[in-house]
């Protein structure tokens, strides 16, 4: 490292600092030489850029204006530390800076602590006493003084000191007791004089700067009523992508057609919190809070009154034992004042919602969640909602009648053409029953995008670091150290739109185009026959969820023991017809193909069973591949004998390769001998036409053959996979299975590995033939390991919204083969419903992102208007109060404007990308103009 080789210039020029450099004693004051007396320079700051020593007058003098820096003084030896007050530093308050009180009244034992942001001062400060004078803590506050209490201050925080713990609270989840110990170390690293301890008093600063800060960042101080006039979650952030009324809507948003509807649905998520506990320490009566409902956490004293009379539901889960359903009460909560947080936000941008979140008292219960979901939407005048719930199959059930529970302020109104789809979030859904994971799917839901409705998961991880200071915390102290950070996310997340949504979009749209053209691919391959009664069905269920479900599999899938008597049977009666060992006596051409294709089958089987010999084989074991060797070989023997009547240069090559063959191991030798099949010879080896095309049809039939095997042999082993994992307990049951597996998946190699071999002989047959590439090779593509998978799985990391099919059940002649196989058949359908489902989805998330785009810059042009409003102030308050309050206005008002130009110049780029974007259609021409390709909404789910 080019560091080390520098390393010890680091360390002398560090270590310089500690002495007095060049000199070897103090000399006199450079800045007073020109004085008759002199005095002796002893004395340097450690914060100011000069690195001089300077005299004590000199230095008290020129810190008149820096009095929170930190000096030191030589006394002979080294750099001891020392302070301005010591030298005769004062602090004069009330007076413009130079001009000294006439009447000055010091601080109490004239000492007052400062705490900076970088240590902690004893100062000697004096108020002024004048008749004009204003109170102590407004001389403090002029100079950006906080004080720590309001009657005769004794110690304050400069603004700095705040902003800066502010921040780091808000970065790293720093607590108030290590920045006070930091500052205090800093101050002194050898505690022999530790500073005053005022860490009581900067946890008071803290939270009254908190919430100073809340209301000023409301507009609250441009408002005629004050803080005093603030309404119910009006402190909290809003989310400028999502759908408001009067702010970022179209005029004629609720009269939009039922195909454009869906674009103005609110989003919102619900979730619970288990790791922000609250120890039972304080209560709400010693710590109330300074804003009770202004900003994200519920009222607390309506939400208190509404728990002591609700009346909870008992409802045992219909789906899975989910622990938030069956053990809502049996959560322990001894010693807790509250067991976690409950929260209801905005899922598609991850924006915590006003008047939304509520401590959970004995668990998760419904009560707690109605509550804060009814609150969240107070006000609300959304027709649409899409809601996400871990447990929405369960808590959607009887979700209206309970609404008659909550105070009337909180319930919605009575809206009929109010639609709402009750989901469950992508990485929660596979823990619920197959019937919920079907029909509480985002990804098969009209009109929700690529929703995850995971959002709330991702705002835990921001606020869980916090739970180490906050179980600790009163009340009040708590819900505004959650809410400073849930206000500091919001904004975190709203100034990161630019960036967020363009990312989205470019991925959408590419995504988008990807799986269009594969289900327009698959659907054109199925036919309009095979295609037309699934539309039919799966358009009728997104118009009404009453009907049947398509996505739901209507074909049971075979049982272990019927797939064990299938494989047995099908080996009893190739036994029987004697294909395994039967060789035919009048050879024709066609026989002789026949057979060799045989022959090479069982010379693959047998290399197989070879490798899987293994080091420590049995005499018996050894026997029988020997014997199977021999009749192989003789077999081989007899049919190139009849090779050599009809292709003799075959016969030629095979008697150069006998000549050559120097194997030490004869059984060995047997697998890997060359049939010269007509594919082998090449184009400069004379062969018969008539073989080679006779070669040609039985490897187009041994690989199409090969390819059904694979996808009948696929679907049954996802059948057993989904036995074993729902119904199989036990060692014995669990072995059994997976030997049924494994003969599957050796069955699947078998036949993918007959399908290359005949697809390689194909493609060497193919020019010597005059044959087309795209006659044959888009039906038989390239067979790569990551092809054989199952319909309805996707590649290595491929989710469900991304999920590609694989082309083995795109080709022609899958349909074909579907008629014929109810099983196939049915994942067919359901998954071209899929295949739909994720074209359109990927479609409806480019035109929300789109939508979403044009909301946030609506909403952030709203917002600069309004601050432009909250500029003209009527009067009421002092003209100094009115010009900063006008100045601060015009400020967010430019902060918003910024933000717009901004956002505008990251995405100038989409129109041209949506110009390349085509929606989802109906692709089939033979219906096309009888379909509605508009995405109902579906109705509420009771």
């Amino acid at each position: 490292m080019v560091f080390l080789e520098v390393l010890d210039t680091y360390l002398h020029e560090m270590m310089r600092h500690e002495g007095l450099g060049d000199n070897t004693s103090p000399g006199m004051c450079t800045n007073c030489r020109t004085e008759t007396v002199t005095r002796l320079a002893t004395v340097r700051c450690k914060e100011c850029f000069d690195r001089r020593l300077y005299c004590h007058t000199c230095i008290v003098s020129a810190h008149e204006r820096m009095p929170l820096h930190r000096i030191e003084e030589w006394n002979g030896d080294y750099f001891a530390p020392s302070c301005l007050k010591s030298l005769g530093l004062r602090i004069q308050l009330g007076h413009p800076h130079g001009e000294r009180c006439v009447n000055p009244q010091p601080a109490f034992d004239d000492t007052f602590t400062i705490v900076d942001s970088a240590s902690v001062h004893e100062v000697s400060l004096d108020f002024c006493g004048c008749e004009t004078a204003k109170l102590p803590i407004i001389q403090l506050l002029r100079h950006c003084l906080f004080p720590a209490t309001s009657v005769a201050p004794r110690s304050a925080a400069t603004f700095a000191a705040l902003d800066h713990f502010h921040m780091l609270s808000l970065e790293g989840k720093l607590s108030a007791f290590e920045f006070w110990r930091a500052l205090a170390r800093t101050t002194d690293k050898t505690e022999i004089n530790p500073p005053p301890d005022r860490y009581e008093a900067l946890l008071r600063m803290m939270r009254e700067w908190r919430h100073l800060l809340l209301l000023k960042r409301g507009g609250r101080c441009n408002d005629p009523a004050g803080p005093s006039g603030t309404a119910p979650g009006e402190l909290a952030l809003k989310c400028p992508a999502c759908p408001h009324p009067n702010i970022n809507l179209p005029m004629d948003w609720e009269t939009a057609p039922a195909g454009k509807a869906w674009l103005y649905s609110l989003f919102v998520g619900i979730d619970a919190n288990f790791r922000l506990k609250r120890k039972n320490v304080s209560s709400d009566r010693a710590d109330p809070g300074l804003g009770r409902g202004w900003s994200y956490f519920v009222e607390e004293g309506a939400y208190q009154d509404y728990l002591k009379t609700c009346k909870e539901p008992v409802q045992k889960s219909t789906c899975n034992a989910h622990k938030a359903v069956n053990d809502a009460t049996k959560r322990e909560f001894k010693g807790l004042a509250a067991s976690g947080l409950g929260t209801i936000e905005c899922i598609r941008h991850d924006f915590k919602r006003g008047m939304s979140i509520g401590d959970l008292r004995q668990g998760e219960r419904y009560s707690v969640m109605d509550y804060l979901f009814f609150s969240s939407l107070q006000g609300s005048a959304h027709q649409r909602l899409v809601i996400s719930y871990d447990i929405a199959c369960q808590w959607s059930i009887h979700l209206w009648e309970r609404m008659s529970d909550i105070p009337p302020h909180l319930q919605l109104p009575p809206l009929p053409e109010r639609q709402v789809a009750f989901l469950v979030p992508k990485f929660h859904l596979p823990a619920h029953i197959t019937a919920c994971q079907t029909s509480f799917s985002f990804n098969y839901t009209p009109g929700v995008g690529r929703t995850d409705g995971e959002a709330p998961e991702r705002g835990w991880d921001f606020l869980n670091p916090a739970a180490g200071q906050t179980k600790e915390m009163g009340p009040g102290a708590r819900r505004e150290l959650l809410e400073d950070l849930m206000g500091d996310r919001n904004w975190k997340k709203t100034v990161g739109l630019g960036k967020t949504l363009l990312r989205r979009i470019k991925t959408a749209v590419a995504t988008c185009a990807e799986q269009i053209d594969s289900h327009s691919d698959f659907e054109k391959r199925l036919g309009p026959t095979v295609v037309g009664p699934w539309r039919t069905a799966v358009e009728a269920w997104e118009a009404d969820s009453t009907k049947p479900n398509p996505f739901a599999s209507a074909v049971k899938t075979m049982s272990q023991h019927a797939v064990r008597l299938e494989l047995n049977e099908e080996e009893a009666l190739l036994l029987a017809q004697g294909k395994l060992e039967l060789f035919h006596e009048d050879v024709t051409p066609c026989v002789l193909i026949s057979t060799g294709l045989d022959l090479e089958e069982q010379q693959r089987t047998l290399a197989r069973d070879i490798s899987g010999l293994g080091l420590h084989a049995t005499d018996r074991q050894r026997l029988n591949i020997i014997q199977r060797a021999n009749a192989l070989r003789n077999k081989l023997n007899m049919w190139l004998d009849h090779q050599k009547l009809y292709c003799p240069a075959a016969f030629v090559l095979h008697s150069g390769e006998n000549s050559n063959s120097q194997s030490a191991d004869p059984v060995a030798a047997v697998p890997t001998m060359n049939l010269w099949l007509p594919s082998s010879l090449g184009p400069r080896t004379t062969c018969p036409t008539n073989l080679r095309e006779i070669e040609w049809k039985l490897r187009f039939a041994q690989a199409q053959d090969a390819l059904n095997h694979i996808r009948a042999s696929l679907q049954i082993r996802a059948g057993v996979f989904q036995q074993k994992d729902r119904f199989e307990r036990g060692q014995r049951a669990m072995t059994r299975s997976r030997s049924v597996i494994a003969r599957l998946q050796d069955k699947i190699d078998d036949c993918a590995e007959r399908y290359r071999v005949a697809r390689r002989a194909l493609a060497a047959l193919a020019p010597i033939l005059n044959k087309s590439h795209e006659s044959w090779a888009t039906s038989l593509q390239e067979l790569r390991d990551g092809d054989i998978r199952a319909i309805s799985a996707g590649e290595i990391r491929e989710t469900e919204g991304r999920r590609t099919m694989s082309w083995i059940w795109r080709v022609e002649g899958v349909a074909e083969t579907a008629g014929q196989n109810e099983t196939i058949h049915d994942s067919l359908r359901v998954e071209w419903c899929k295949s739909r489902a994720r074209a359109m989805r990927w479609s409806e998330e480019v035109e929300l992102l789109e939508e979403e785009m044009r909301r946030v810059l609506a909403f952030l042009d709203w917002k600069a208007a309004q601050w432009d409003t909250r500029a003209v102030l009527d009067g009421g308050m002092r003209t100094d109060i009115t010009r900063g309050a006008q100045a601060y206005a015009k400020r967010q008002a430019s902060i918003m404007r910024s933000l717009t130009r901004e956002f505008r110049r990251t995405w100038a780029s989409v129109p041209m990308l949506m110009s390349l974007h085509e929606p989802y259609k109906v692709f089939s021409d033979w219906d096309a103009n009888n379909v509605d390709t508009t995405s109902p909404y579906i109705e509420v789910r009771s």
